[in-house]
This record gives structure tokens, sequence and C-alpha cells, in this order.
């Protein structure tokens, strides 16, 4: 290459999706030749090694596995330490770059089909850290689980049937945090149509038992045409029963059950005429089961001997009664059903009152029916592009991992992309007029690339487009007139600027009309000054009202008011730097033309309220001041465009201070004097506003601190502003963060002062502990942070609850005392909580308590403090919450 940069041809690199086409479907790497290759057998299957370098047959298991090169475009290969079994185990592909690496697989059968998914991991400290990390898979756009090893040589794999909705499938790794996601081993296997066909939902295995087997092999392929795992099982008090008689499982065998599944069974021992099965699922409490029943009779039963009938039921659901026919195969698979008892799934196979014999099982199948899927970004095309690592997989979903340089609203059936930078990406031939399908476009960027040919007219169709970047391109030809009529019209920020041989007005046909060009000039210099005069006049008359208006009502400082959405765009640089992303939107760091620091939250896609209604709320909220509260300086709402306009908080939010990777450790006082600060502000919202705020989502990462580590409260009043509810105090929206979210709130679904009581009570607990509000141990079961602290402070021992990174550095009176505050906010039923001037009264005095220095009396006080706390808690522990785990995502 000679050191030149590589230019890429409009024709090479621009991908055409049509429409329900989707972003999910594109390789973004720049290669050559076709890189998706598929790694099928003549079962349907897709078998992937990751990190090998090349094909092979595993001898072992007769299946045909593929090197990972093909399927994904990032990440780096590693082999791990010696001494672990299988072979799809010897070898890791890991991504320490990007939050969302992907494989791409298209099976052959395509889109609506039900596939078996499994992804294999072992760590084998190949890395040599000995940290074993964490991270979550995605499914495309669908959260599928969280890959959490317990010790480095565990192998294990996750497995699922998912029903796809689109000819390519992305296996998404997304990097939480917690160390670089790695994959051991991919396998993809079609399944028939009339397996596990609910309603096109995709199904999580919880259990796959062949009962009876002893003999300690599991059945799977080739015994079983999908490539299932069958695991040998035989539970106590029941016998296994067995038969090597041949079984006809092809005539009603529709799930395809392996023929050697059906030949062991178990049966409870006598007298005993039932066979049950309870087992809880903390994580799918709240989900729907189904279960499938495998049958078939292994012993002769002659005619005038004893019957077996029996009927099952499953989670409060009837089937049969059923009989069985010698060495006939029988699958009852059940409708989905939620739980009788939360948490908890039931199954009972009893005999009938006419039955002679108990019942028999040979095989079960337990599953999660999951959520329905989550549509992906439509209506998509763009460039095929080597942006960078984040490209991959859907652009827009999930939320918190878009790829870079776009952003994206979700206000309708799917996420559409509204602003599009490919700026630099070396882009060259003509604008395509697949860009014409971006009818939710409202910034697109393609300056500084080798674009020519004319401006296409197409631009001036797209509905929402409010800015236009083509500056520094080779394109020629005159303007479109209806562009220009826009960008005339104040509807358009439209940049041509460095196209030398571009004209900038509707016609450049320099023959036949040459001599009128400085007359169009001329004219064209006048109109745009006496545009710009006016919009100057205007603006200079609408400030001199809003000046008089604010001080006639003494209610708006000077620097509230309205900014268009091209303000904001100027504001932030084009949205050039992330600030961070929260529940409402993306947050962007902005300036003023006074050079005032701002916060710029982009709401744009959230509200479903009218103009007038948001402009009365919002300049609602930008007249609540108070020292320990964001400061609200301005908004917009232009057209289809919403944003707020805070003031920068230079320390960002305490959740970052408090995370295990910050550098910096906030020491006792300060602690206390940040919680002291946010029950002020939030005191105020609940006490010293008319009618009462309710923040609703309270939480670490919506407290802000400034140069001078105060602490103001974030977001507060968008639950209302942003959801066309009444003024009432008590609200019906979802709301809230899990970990932070109150119990009865959650389950009334009304929010009210109390609510937000307990949110702070789980901040004050992260404040003083250093621990996330939700943690999972080491099995990987969720732990809710009070449920650790209670057992630790009914022992006494205030020093293990405390951070320990403060090494034993602070006041064990105050801490004794901001405990107790703590749990008095978190009690289940939110009529015992405190009011948010009492929590702020106590934590006044827990700052008192730091300045005591006489050391009789703070042991005196501590020994009472504690004494207090833990008979407090004996008498109450039955009040603090013990709400169950939380559902996939």
């Amino acid at each position: 290459m000679g050191g030149r940069k590589a230019m890429l041809s409009v024709t090479q690199c621009l991908i055409f999706i049509m429409l329900h086409a989707t972003f999910v479907n594109l390789n973004v790497a720049v290669a050559p030749e076709e890189r998706r290759k598929l790694a099928t057998d003549a079962s349907g299957f897709i078998s992937i090694d990751c990190g090998v370098g090349q094909d092979y047959l595993d001898e072992e298991t007769g299946i045909f596995y593929k090197s990972d090169k093909d399927f994904t475009s990032t990440g780096e290969n590693e082999y791990i330490a010696p001494g672990y079994f299988g072979r799809i185990y010897q070898s890791v592909r890991f991504f320490p770059k990007g939050r969302k690496n992907c494989y791409t697989l298209r099976p052959e059968q395509g889109k609506n089909q039900n596939y078996l998914i499994r992804a294999f991991f072992i760590y084998g400290n190949y890395d040599a850290k000995n940290q074993i990390p964490r991270f979550d898979l995605y499914l495309g756009v669908d959260f599928w689980t969280t890959v959490q090893l317990s010790y480095a040589s565990q192998q294990t794999y996750y497995e699922i049937i998912y029903f796809s909705l689109y000819d390519a499938i992305n296996l998404c790794l997304v990097n939480t945090g917690y160390g670089t996601p790695f994959i051991s081993a991919l396998e993809l296997r079609h399944m028939n149509h009339s397996i596990y066909r609910i309603d096109s939902r995709s199904l999580l295995p919880l259990e796959r038992y062949d009962l009876g087997n002893s003999t300690n092999s599991d059945v799977r392929f080739n015994d079983d045409v999908y490539d299932r795992v069958w695991y040998q099982f035989t539970p106590n008090d029941y016998i296994s029963l067995n038969t090597n008689s041949n079984i006809d499982v092809q005539s009603t065998n529709t799930v395809e059950t392996p023929v050697d599944v059906f030949r062991t069974a178990i049966q409870p021992r006598s007298p005993l005429r039932s066979i049950n099965h309870t087992f809880m699922y903390n994580y799918y409490y709240d989900y729907e089961y189904y279960a499938c029943f495998h049958f078939a009779e292994v012993l002769q039963i002659s005619q005038g001997e004893p019957q077996r009938e029996f009927s099952i039921t499953f989670n409060g659901d009837n089937y049969g009664p059923i009989t069985l026919q010698y060495l006939k195969p029988l699958t009852i698979c059940t409708r989905p059903r939620k739980s009788r008892i939360i948490g908890y799934v039931e199954c009972f196979i009893i005999s009938t009152a006419q039955s002679d014999l108990p019942p028999i099982l040979n095989a079960l199948e337990i599953f999660v029916v999951l959520l329905p899927l989550v549509s992906q970004t439509q209506q998509m095309q763009t460039y095929k592009i080597n942006k960078d690592d984040s490209w991959q997989g859907d652009p827009c979903l999930p939320r918190n991992y878009t790829w870079s340089g776009l952003n994206c609203g979700y206000d309708g059936n799917s996420p559409r992309i509204i602003s599009l930078n490919l700026s630099e990406s070396k882009l060259t031939g003509n604008i395509s007029p697949s860009f014409s399908n971006l009818k939710a476009m409202q910034s697109l960027d393609l300056s500084g690339n080798e674009l020519t040919g004319i401006v296409p007219e197409f631009l001036a169709q797209l509905p929402n487009l409010t800015v236009l970047n083509l500056s520094g391109n080779k394109l020629t030809g005159s303007v479109p007139q209806p562009l220009v009529q826009k960008s005339n019209n104040g509807l358009l920020q439209l940049s041509l600027n460095r196209n030398s041989h571009l004209c900038q007005t509707y016609s450049c046909e320099k023959n036949k009309h040459n001599f009128l060009l400085p007359v169009v000039t001329s004219v064209t210099t006048v109109m745009v000054l006496l545009f710009l005069s006016s919009i100057f006049v205007c603006r200079r008359m609408r400030k001199q009202e809003a000046t008089s208006q604010s001080k006639k009502e003494g209610s708006i400082i000077s620097k509230n008011r309205s900014f268009s959405y091209l303000e904001i765009v100027s504001i932030t640089r084009n949205f050039e730097t992330t600030i961070e992303e929260g529940g409402f939107g993306k947050v962007y760091f902005g300036t003023l033309e006074d050079d005032t620091q701002v916060a710029v939250k982009l709401l744009s896609q959230y509200s479903r309220q009218g103009y007038k209604e948001f402009q009365a709320e919002a300049q609602l909220l930008m007249i609540v001041h108070h020292k320990n509260l964001v400061s609200l300086i301005g908004y917009c709402d232009d057209s289809h465009n919403k944003a707020l306009i805070y003031e920068y908080m230079v320390n960002g939010n305490l959740r970052d201070h408090l995370s295990e990777t910050s550098g910096i450790t906030l020491n006792w006082d300060e602690r206390l004097h940040i919680a002291a600060d946010a029950a002020q502000g939030l005191e105020y919202l609940h006490n010293g506003c008319k009618p009462p705020i309710i923040h609703r989502d309270l939480k670490t990462s919506n407290i802000l601190l400034n140069g001078k580590l105060q602490a103001k409260i974030a977001d507060f009043g968008l639950s209302r502003a942003f959801t066309n509810e009444s003024c009432s105090h008590i609200t019906t929206r979802p709301a809230g963060t899990f970990g932070y979210l109150d119990p009865e709130a959650q389950a009334s679904g009304n929010f009210n002062k109390k609510s937000d009581v307990y949110s702070f009570g789980i901040t004050l607990l992260e404040l003083i502990t250093g621990q996330p509000a939700i943690k999972r141990d080491v099995n990987g079961e969720i732990i809710r942070i009070q449920h650790w602290v209670i057992p630790i402070i009914e022992n006494g021992d205030i020093r293990s609850i405390v951070d320990p990174r403060l090494q034993g550095d602070f006041d064990t009176n105050s801490a004794w005392k901001a405990v107790e505050i703590a749990l008095s906010c978190v009690l289940n039923t939110a009529i015992r909580r405190p009011d948010m001037s009492d929590v702020s009264s106590e934590l006044k005095e827990c700052l008192a308590i730091i300045n005591l220095v006489t050391p009789v009396v703070g042991s005196q006080r501590m020994d009472r403090g504690r004494t207090r706390l833990i008979n407090s808690l004996e008498m109450r522990s039955s009040e603090i919450d013990t709400e169950m785990a939380p559902s996939p995502r």
C-alpha cells in the first residue's frame, strides 16, 4: 500500500437492506471475500470450536467442527493450560477490545425456525491472571444469560431453544466491566417445527433427564438426532425399570425422543403411588414454565393383570387419565403456566383409583418460556466500513451497547437510527439512494470523505432531517432547491464547504446562464443577510420579552431558556462526548456561548407529551432550586426532539466513586456529608414543593458531586415530566431500578414519598458499606445489600459492615447510628418508614457525633447504639424486604 490509506468505493461498501432487514445482518469489517460460511453437516448443524486455526472431525462425538475465524471479525485466540478434558475446551477466543463482540450464524433453514444453541466455556486461566471474568450473552438484541464460572477449571455450557425471527443469528458477548469475555465453543442445531413450538417464543432448558438410566453415560448425538444432552438420573426412593426390546419411535414420537431414553424408567417404591418433583427457580419466579413428560411401558402386562393408569398435574393444570401401551412411546407436553407458589415448579404423576400399579416416568424436560423477542433495528442501511469494534450485532440494541457514531430512537415497535456520523470514514463514490429509507434520521454527517457526484434531492425528503454535513468531499453540480429552501427557512443546518466544484445554488448551467451568476450571488447574499438580521432582531426581541417576564414573575433565573435542536447540536459539538447513559436517555457534555459547562440529557424518544405539557413541566422544574438539587438551566422542545440542559457536575456520580475501580476512596466524613446532602435534597422535593415531587428512581448513579464533593440529586421530576401524568403525588407508571425499588410500590404500582425513602435507605447502605445494592454470591444467587448487612449487625460486628477501604478509619458511634437510619428506611411496610425530614435530622446528628472526643462517653454511646440497633432488628426482622431475585432481562 506504500503507506497510503485505501479508499472504499461506495459500490463495494454499501449494503442495501430492504424493509424488515436489519443492521444485525451486517459483517462490518471490510473483507475482499465472503466471510460468513456455514459449518454444517447433513443434520443441519453448525459447530464451531473457538480459537482453533483449522477445521477437524471430533472422533469422539462424530461432529465436524469449524474454526471460528469465518464467524467473527474481532477477538484473539489462546490455548488454556494443559490437563482439561474435551477437545473443544482446549482453546478460547477472548475479546479484550470493545463492549460488544458478536458471532454471526446463518443456518440454511433461515428465519422463523427453532434452533438449539449451546455456548461452551472454560476459563482454565488462559490469560495467567487467575481472575475469572463475568459477562453477558445476547442472542440478537435479546438477553440470554450471564456467564459466571465458580472456579478456573469448571467446564460448563449454556443452552437455549431459540426461535429466530431473522435469517442471521448474532450471538454477542457483552463486557459488563467484570473481566474480558471469552468463549470455548459454539453449537447450533436446527429443530423440527413440531418440537417445542410455543407461540414463536424461546425456551430456556432447566432440566432434561433420562430417568432410570444406570449406565453412567448420557445420551447425545448420534442417538439424539438434534444433539440434545439427556442426563442419566435415578432419584432416591425410586426403582429403575428397563427393557432391551424394540420400541417403535417412528409412528408417534413427535419430539424425536431417542429410543434409548424410552428403554429406561423410574417407578416409586411400594406403597407409594405418585412421582413428585418440586423445585425452585428464584431467577424465573414471574415467568411461565413448560414441561414435556416422556412415557413408554417397559413391562409387559397381560390381560387380566393389574393395569397402570395415572394423571399428571403441572403447576395446577391436570392432564389425564393416561394409560400406556407396551413399548409404545407417548410424550405429553404441557401448556405454558406460571407457578402457583412464587418461584416453585410442581410436577405430580399420581395413580388413579382404578390403577393397580404405580406410575412410571421415562424422561422429563422442564423449560422456562422466555418473554417475546425484541424487534431489531428495522429499515436500516449504511456503508460497510471498518468503523470500530463496536459495530457488531444490532446498532441500537441493547440500549447500553449501541454502535459508536450513531444515536437511536425507541418510540416505536422497533428502534430507528436518528443520527449517524460517518465523517472521516474513507468513503468514495456517490451518495447512495439507500439513505432515503432512513425516515427517522435527524442528523447525518458524511464530512471529510471522498464522496463524488451530485447532492441527491432525496435528502430533502427525509422528514426529520435537521442537520446535514457534506463538507470536505468532492461533490459537484448544484444543490437541489428543496435543500436550499429548507436551509433558508431555518429547518435544516446545511454544511457544504470545502467542496470546490459544488455550486451552492439551485442551478449551475454555466453555458447558458453564466452572466446571471454575479447577480444571483449578490441577491443570495442580500437575502441571507436580511434573513440573519431578521433572526437577530427576533431573538433580541424574544430575549427582552423573556427578561421582562422574568423580572415580572421573579421565578426563572436568566439562564433558564428554551433551546432549539440546532443549538443543542452546537452546544454538544454534534453529540461528541457522552457522559453517561441512563433510563431517560444519553447525557452529553456541552458548553454554552458564555463557556458555561453543561450536561445535556437527550430525551427525544421518551416523551409522550405535547409541546405545551412538556414546556410547562420543564419550566416548573427550572424554578425548583435547592443547593442539593442539580439545577436545570434550560430545555429543548423542537419538533420530535426533547432535551434538558443541566449544570455540569465535575465529579460525576456517587456510584462511580463507590465502585471497586475508583482510584479515590471517600473518607467517612465525606460519606456522611454526602448522605446528609442527598437527604436534604430529597426532603425539599417531598416537603418543599407543592405538589410534592416523587423521584421514583433514586440511586447512587443519580446523586452527582460537584468540585467540593457537595451532593446534588439529579433526574428528579422526570418520571412525571415525560409520561403525561397528572400532578398527583401518587403515580402508577412503572419506575425504579431493581435493588432500589420499593417492594410495596412494585406490587401496587403506587409510588409515593415512602417509596423514595426506601431507595434512600439502600443508597445510604451503599455509602456505609461500599457494596452495590445487589450482588451475586459464589453460586450465582442474588443477595440484596440489606440481607447481607443484617446478620453481621446482629453479631455486633460494625467493622465488618463499613467499607474495608477505609481501613477502620471511621467513628463507630456514627456508623451504628447510620446503619440504624438506613435499616429503618428499608422496612417492608411503607407506613413504618420515617419521613425524609426525620432522616435528614438523624443524619445531622451522625455528623455531630463525629465531633465527640470523650472516649468513655463515646464507648458508652457505641454500646447503647449497638444494643438499640440489635434489639430493633430482632423486633422487626420480618419487616426487612425479602423479595425474591429478578427475572432475566
